[in-house]
């Protein structure tokens, strides 16, 4: 060759020198390999060394694009002339461990070794590689099949298999495990090579080579290669067997691959006649269809018809101008009665369309009947004895990165994992219809397990964040959880199902919901789809997961209500600007905005309600639609009226449930919905299809109403409806707007609450609690929530005892603080059912404005009260007001004391740290705002006197009609008496309990609330009265010494637990528990209120003068908020006396029980 040449033809040169140099050597080398001699196969002197010369000699393609020794081995034919029969010749005889055989075995291996062409393509050189052609390799996989699945070969192979896996851990060495390797990997590459398409025109060479994988498998079978695979998939957790569940993997994916479930289901026995009967049915629909449309007995004469193109515009157009009319003539019989412009479009000439992709998972199945029957066997086998073991052990595998793990593992894995689901399915439906013997849903229980549907959807949220994206991977992980909702409805709606599993099904159904992440994936896979880059088998699995979705929801809203979903948002990061003060250094509370800087999460967790109707609306979307319509279309395609059912039912929801009408206000929409109208004749008579015809008229309808209200619609009908533009083409109606008076802000008035860190339990909480408190110097604080709790339990032990009817003198008279027994109830059995309902709630008293300031604004009181379940009223009003909730018993408030007391002795060790530092700040709640109050000034009252005017004429009306219908009773009255009496009575028995035992469990009759200084204009104000509420006497705190003529009530000058005195029987506080003739009183439930505090106030104008039971002036008031001893007795007295006064007149209102309310502080009588 000249120096000037090309480097092309030195490279040519190149290749022709390559494989000039390499054919004579391997031809060689084969021929000393043996022959045949008398129809037996003899081996040459060196015929293991010339084995081992090949496996060099094939080594060489390793770095060589053109495989120029695969293209030699082929040519020589090595595999069927020699290998077979020396493979035969050793193993076959019995000599399994020959090495002649093994390096035979591992020859075959590598020659099958699948071919790529898609990688393979990737990696040619678009110039040097011009002439490179891979149908001959591809041709020749196909010829070793055939030889490979001779009489005796896969029994000769399964021989060198047995004694290596059959050693134990010790006895086995890496010699074997190899070979255990080769001989699955040769499964492996039989089970990938790909039959040619079955052709009636081909040879018969050729429909032989078509039949290769029914022979595969039944040979596979009878060399009893397929147990092997079974005995490693059902051990795959012993690590003994281990090493192979990747492959076993594969060897399942590739036999299973093509296959539907449902097929393998039925009896085998009748499929040729199922398939024969579809066939049938098939070719009668399509005649049919050409019957209807082709012409009559009376085309012979031909038809010439002329169509005019408006013919009312023409008419106009020749009287004006004199020009005819554009007319056409048609010669086909279809015109007389069919559309012309049908008829026009048919001698047009269409554009090919490009193929579109059915399933690039599966290939066309060709198995014969008796393949069937054997995978049918082997799916049956699997599913009872190695699915659950099989599953956890390839899953525990890929999360822990094993070297042996590939990324198409992942793929395998979740196709043989929804085939065999749905297998599972449908084999229990046929056998519950056979004979009544249903599969246990414990043989499928690693598919429903937490940590398998976390990994399932992991994998198909990397699938969509890839470049490109693994459509496959993404269409196989959306068919397993659509055959696992299929799963949970068959266990919800399952005859013999326990109680177990109905509970876990329900379990998994909530926590599927609540994830909110298959919401997404069902919503993503319908917008993502593309015609020409998902195939057909996608888009069939994106409608049958969105449909099981929807009817598993709203079984869900119809049994459960509503649902709550956790929705991942975007948080705010924060600036590392420091707010309050630092944690480390011991003093005070991390702010919000501190910890947040800190760890600057990159997306929230929000849980949030989610109905119905709001997932409907979010279904509503334009690209979803068009995916919707895409599937439609082909619906002369569909194989069972179910395929037609799920996606009406989806239409459905969009225009119907969601009225998202607009949607399909567009020409190709409307153009589809002609073209099925056109064929109403042919659709199948099922219910599916008429449910269709039915919601495209209801469509059409809308449509043409909404054209004669806005004509223009027909122009926007060649539009797009994206972005909402629907909506207003819709009878969809926005929800109301929310008032800006309506709005909430964020709640300042308070220091914000604190909670303490994770990780630590209730009572170390409440330990931490305490001892912030103790840190603060708030111990009467502490004293104060004991006394709360004490005050508790001895109310509603009353209520016990009076109701069960208890030893609880003996109680009483123990000692009430005591740590090591609960006095205060029988814990060998619990307050009776009666009992239970005759607790109310105990709302806390304040005896003074610290206990008040503290109970609304110290966050560490308030986590105590959190802690131990009480809870407040109403937290946007001024004052928190708290109670004891009456679900809680006597003995946990008692375990609730013992706990405070315990850390009050011992305190909680934090390794000396403070206990301020244990707590966090939690974020500020929300509140409404409040209304603006209306002005009162005096230019709002001049513009506003004649409404006020009316407004006054129509109340008294309204009060005048009213009255002649009220009539005085007397019998509240003596209700009320008798209530009084029997409160007497209870009280002097507490009394002589007291004496005896010295303790005192009731509250003192007068309070140290200041009042504030009423105007000259004051007047008792009375509260408005709530639909159903019962009123609440008016109460006052008489002083004991007014009480001089009540002998009886020697021991009510004695403190009780708070420090104050006894109660006189008029006085009786509503904490009392109820007595036996408590019934005679209404039954309706009065509210617990708070005990009054008074309050220094300044009087404002407009105020109504204050009356003689008024709180005391302000000059009577002293300046730390106290009044004095003198001037606190005389005012008491004062009122005593009222009271007094006001008992002996009989004053209806407070004896009825009125509520007094003065600008926002309340006030209760002493009757109450």
């Amino acid at each position: 060759m000249d120096d000037g040449d090309s480097p092309h033809s030195s490279d040519s040169e190149q290749v022709i020198d390559r494989r000039a140099i390499l054919e004579p050597a391997v031809q060689s080398v084969v021929d000393a390999l043996g022959g045949y001699e008398n129809g037996h196969y003899r081996l040459g002197d060196e015929a293991y060394g010339c084995l081992k010369d090949l496996k060099k000699f094939w080594r060489k393609d390793d770095t060589d694009d053109e495989r120029t020794v695969a293209r030699i081995f082929w040519e020589t034919r090595v595999l069927p002339n020699d290998l077979v029969p020396i493979l035969l010749v050793t193993a076959g005889e019995g000599d399994v461990q020959d090495k002649k055989a093994i390096a035979c075995l591992d020859l075959m291996a590598a020659m099958t070794w699948p071919i790529d062409i898609a990688e393979e393509l990737k990696e040619l050189d678009e110039d040097l590689d011009k002439g490179s052609d891979y149908t001959q390799l591809l041709t020749s996989h196909l010829h070793y099949k055939a030889a490979i699945l001779k009489p005796g070969v896969l029994e000769s192979i399964f021989g060198i298999v047995v004694p290596c896996i059959t050693k134990g851990k010790r006895e086995r060495k890496e010699k074997d495990v190899q070979i255990i390797n080769v001989a699955l990997f040769l499964i492996r590459n039989l089970a990938f090579i790909k039959d040619p398409p079955p052709n009636m025109y081909t040879s018969s060479d050729r429909t032989e080579l078509a039949s290769l994988q029914s022979k595969l498998v039944k040979r596979l079978s009878e060399a009893h290669l397929t147990d092997l695979v079974m005995t490693i998939a059902s051990n795959a957790l012993d690590p003994l067997y281990n090493g192979w569940n990747t492959l076993a993997l594969e060897i399942l994916y590739l036999l299973f691959r093509g296959i539907v479930p449902a097929s393998l289901s039925m009896d085998q026995t009748k499929q040729p006649t199922a398939t024969l009967h579809r066939l049938l049915e098939v070719e009668q629909r399509i005649r049919r269809d050409v019957a209807r449309n082709t012409s009559s007995r009376h085309s012979r004469f031909g038809t010439t018809i002329s169509v005019k193109l408006n013919p009312k515009r023409a008419e106009q157009a020749e009287s004006s101008s004199g020009l005819s009319s554009q007319t056409f003539v048609m010669h086909r019989q279809q015109a007389i009665n069919g559309e012309a412009g049908s008829i026009m479009d048919l001698s047009k000439r269409s554009k090919a369309q490009k193929g579109k992709k059915i399933d690039e998972l599966a290939r066309e199945d060709n198995l014969s009947m008796d393949a069937r029957s054997i995978l049918q066997t082997l799916a049956r086998t699997f599913v009872e004895s190695a699915l659950n073991p099989f599953l956890s052990s390839i899953l525990k595998d890929i999360k822990a990165e094993r070297a042996k793990v590939t990324e198409k593992d992942n793929l395998r894995l979740l196709y043989v994992t929804k085939w065999f689901l749905e297998f599972f399915l449908r084999e229990r439906t046929a056998r519950s219809a056979r004979d009544g013997e249903n599969w246990d849903f414990g043989l499928i229980a690693e598919v429903t397990d937490r940590g398998w549907i976390v990994w399932v959807l992991k994998r198909m949220r990397e699938a969509v964040e890839e470049k490109p994206k693994l459509w496959n991977e993404l269409q196989a992980g959306i068919e397993c959880l659509t055959h696992l909702l299929s799963l949970i409805d068959s266990m919800i709606s399952s005859s013999d199902a326990d109680e177990n599993i109905l509970e876990a099904a329900e379990i998994l159904q909530q926590q599927l919901i609540y994830s909110g992440e298959i919401l997404d994936v069902a919503f993503q896979s319908l917008q993502t789809y593309r015609e020409g880059t998902q195939s057909l088998a996608y888009l069939r699995a994106s409608v049958s997961l969105a449909y099981n979705l929807f009817k598993m929801l709203e079984k869900w809203s119809k049994t459960k209500g509503e649902m709550y979903v956790r929705k991942r948002v975007k948080a705010r990061k924060k600036k590392g600007k420091v707010v309050g003060r630092s944690t480390e250094e011991g003093e005070g509370v991390a702010d919000v905005e501190d910890v947040d800087s800190a760890s600057e999460p990159e997306e929230a967790v929000r849980e949030t309600s989610l109905t119905l109707e709001a997932f409907e609306l979010r279904f509503a979307h334009s690209e979803i639609n068009h995916t919707l319509l895409a599937y439609l279309s082909r619906y002369r395609e569909f194989d069972s009226p179910e395929e037609m059912k799920r996606i009406v039912k989806l239409l459905h929801r969009q225009a119907v449930k969601a009225k998202a009408e607009g949607l399909f206000f567009q020409v190709s929409t409307l153009d589809l919905f002609k073209v099925i109208l056109a064929d109403q004749k042919s659709l199948p008579k099922d219910q599916p299809y008429k449910d269709l015809v039915a919601l495209i008229n209801y469509i059409l309808r809308q449509f043409f109403k909404a054209v004669d209200e806005e004509p223009l619609l027909i122009v926007e009908a060649f539009f797009p409806k994206n972005r909402g533009a629907w909506k207003k083409l819709s009878s969809w109606e926005p929800e109301p707007k929310v008032k800006s008076e309506e709005k909430t802000i964020t709640d300042t008035r308070f220091p914000p609450d604190v909670q303490v860190k994770k990780g630590y339990s209730w009572s170390e909480q409440l330990g931490i609690a305490i001892a912030c408190l103790t840190e603060d110097g708030k111990h009467e604080l502490v004293e104060w929530i004991k006394d709360i709790l004490t005050l508790v339990i001895a109310q509603r032990k009353r209520i016990v005892e009076e109701t069960d009817g208890c030893s609880s003198k003996t109680a009483l008279q123990s000692d009430a603080e005591s740590d090591a027994e609960d006095v205060f109830i029988d814990t060998k059995r619990g307050p009776s059912d009666e009992a239970l309902e005759k607790f109310t709630d105990y709302l806390i008293p304040y005896v003074n404005d610290e206990q008040a300031d503290a109970a609304t604004r110290n966050p560490h009181l308030k986590l105590v009260f959190r802690l131990l379940k009480f809870e407040a009223i109403d937290e946007d009003a001024d004052e928190f007001e708290w109670h004891v909730p009456k679900a809680i018993k006597p003995d946990e408030l008692q375990s609730n004391r013992n706990v405070i007391e315990q850390f009050l002795a011992n305190p909680i060790d934090l390794g000396g740290k403070k206990a301020s530092t244990m707590l966090t700040k939690k974020a500020r709640r929300r509140r409404r705002r409040r209304q603006p109050t209306p002005a009162s000034d005096s230019e709002s009252d001049i513009l506003d006197d004649e409404p006020k005017k009316k407004a006054k004429k129509k109340k008294e009306a309204n009060q005048y009609k009213s009255a002649q219908f009220i009539e005085d009773s007397e019998e509240d009255e003596g209700e009320m008496e008798a209530f009084f009496e029997k409160e007497k009575q209870l009280r002097e028995r507490m009394a002589l309990a007291a004496m005896e035992n010295g303790k005192v469990a009731t509250m003192r009759s007068t309070g140290t609330k200041k009042r504030r200084k009423k105007g000259a204009d004051d007047k008792p104000k009375q509260r408005k009265k709530r639909r159903g509420e019962p009123s609440i006497p008016d109460r006052r705190s008489p002083s004991t010494d007014a009480l001089p003529q009540n002998a009886s009530d020697s021991s009510d000058s004695e403190p009780d637990v708070f420090g104050s005195y006894r109660v006189s029987p008029a006085s009786t506080s509503h904490t009392s528990p109820p007595m036996e003739e408590a019934s005679l009183m209404p039954e309706s439930k009065v509210r617990p209120r708070p005990k009054p505090r008074f309050r220094r106030r300044t009087s404002s104008p407009g105020v109504l003068p204050p009356s003689s039971t008024d709180p005391p002036e302000v000059d009577e008031v002293r300046d730390d908020g106290q009044m004095s001893a003198e001037d606190s007795d005389s005012k008491i007295r004062t009122s005593s006396a009222l009271v007094e006064g006001s008992e002996e007149k009989g004053d209806h209102a407070s004896t009825r029980g009125q509520r007094v309310r003065q600008k926002g502080r309340l006030v209760l009588s002493d009757e109450d």
